[in-house]
């Protein structure tokens, strides 16, 4: 990339600390006429437009975003990107909506070329819909990592992604073995993994589907590899958690299993969490690992209700997940939508900027990159997303009663969708504008 100076002007708005813990007027930086500055696909400043204009060069390109709210980027911490093509197959609960729909899908993606066509859309849809940074489970085939990160490079985006680890209880087709596994996800390591903004994940797909060995080869991974991530479910359905105590009798609960192996850490990323015990959230906070909430998959194949305010209790890291296909949408502003429902369901509230901070610095903290991206802050990567106050007639209406930013953000994770997100840009660059 060439090196550029450019400037964006508009709203500014970006979480710098968790409203649990600091409370909400502490945990976001706001500029009603604010300005961004990028160089060389950083960020080199955010501040008040009439303070940072004068500082720049008289030919410096501005963007201006009148009616437009500009944030980070995105992150979404669980999503399947094979599960693009069965989105809204209805009527099952976990167990047999994989048996049903996700497993006849996946089978689909030892065909390279499928793989290509499926991962293409897939970004591009994240894109359209303002994320910018996502941990994404592939297949058990290889062939649809090398297609996500092929993908994923061109466009230069900060993606997670590994091959799904499976050996049991799942259709032959779908099948590996533990030492497959072990040797296919190694060389997708060192073909991929720290390639520009690439990371892989070690990905068992959950413990009913890993045996003992497998899972005991995934760990060795973790050790070989120690700034790898790992990306599985846990304890999202109550059959599916009977099932693991069948399975693993002589362990004490789920994530004991997974503990077991070496499997939790600080780039461990546990998907749900519907259901665990109060040892469990302490496991995961003492060894900081995270988990990924849910909302839309959670209410749609009827799993249950995440409890946030326990796990900001524990201080458990907890990110946003759209979880796409169980997920119904791959907009984050209709999953932070679900999200207030679910804690309204329990009697308690999210506070828009709480779900700011989950959308974006939250699940990058819960990915181990805060450092690199989740805010504006100067030195960060420029990934961001602009955010249409009048994306629609009636968002346009319902903004103009809007006195407060709270309320404005409010309306926007509610009434928003792919529709609100007038451009996404990845290192400062354009890479989706409606």
């Amino acid at each position: 990339m060439t090196h550029t100076i450019q400037a964006f002007r508009a709203a500014l708005l970006h979480s710098i600390a968790d409203p649990a813990e600091v409370g909400p007027t502490a945990s976001y930086e706001y500029f009603e006429d604010g300005l961004l500055v990028i160089e060389n696909g950083l960020i080199k400043a955010i501040g008040h437009a009439a303070d940072l204009l004068p500082s720049l060069a008289d030919n410096t390109p501005i963007t201006t975003y009148p009616d437009a709210l500009i944030t980070p980027g995105f992150v979404d911490t669980h999503i399947h990107y094979p599960q693009t093509g069965m989105i809204a197959s209805y009527g099952e609960q976990l167990l047999d909506w994989l048996n049903n729909y996700t497993f006849v899908e996946e089978q689909k993606f030892s065909d390279k070329n499928h793989a290509d066509t499926v991962a293409k859309l897939f970004l591009t849809e994240l894109l359209r819909n303002g994320t910018t940074t996502a941990l994404v489970f592939g297949t058990v085939h290889p062939e649809s990592i090398d297609a996500f990160f092929e993908v994923a490079n061109d466009k230069h985006l900060r993606m997670i992604a590994g091959k799904v680890m499976m050996d049991r209880n799942a259709p032959d087709a779908l099948l590996d073995t533990p030492q497959s596994s072990y040797q296919d996800s190694k060389a997708l390591i060192q073909r991929w993994h720290g390639k520009n903004r690439l990371h892989y994940a070690v990905t068992p797909r959950f413990a009913p589907t890993s045996s003992e060995e497998q899972l005991t080869l995934a760990g060795q991974l973790l050790h070989e590899f120690p700034d790898l991530y790992l990306h599985t479910h846990l304890s999202e359905n109550k059959q599916e958690i009977e099932w693991v105590k069948a399975l693993f009798p002589e362990r004490e609960g789920y994530l004991d299993v997974y503990d077991h192996y070496g499997l939790l850490g600080k780039r461990s990323v546990f998907a749900h969490g519907v259901h665990l015990c109060e040892s469990e959230c302490q496991r995961l906070a003492d060894t900081q690992s995270s988990l990924a909430f849910c909302p839309t998959s959670n209410l749609f194949l009827g799993s249950g209700l995440f409890d946030l305010s326990k796990m900001e209790q524990y201080k458990v890291n907890v990110g946003l997940g759209t979880d796409v296909g169980a997920g119904t949408s791959f907009s984050m502003l209709q999953t932070l939508n679900e999200a207030y429902k679910v804690m309204q369901l329990q009697q308690k509230k999210l506070s828009p900027f709480k779900s700011l901070y989950l959308a974006t610095l939250g699940g990058a903290k819960a990915l181990n990159l805060d450092a690199y991206i989740g805010t504006l802050h100067p030195g960060t990567e420029a990934d961001f997303v602009v955010l249409d106050y009048h994306a629609t007639p009636l968002m346009q209406y319902r903004m103009a009663q809007a006195t407060t930013l709270e309320e404005r953000l409010f309306v926007l994770m509610t009434l928003g969708d792919d529709r609100a997100v007038k451009a996404t840009y990845i290192l400062g660059e354009v890479s989706h504008q409606r």
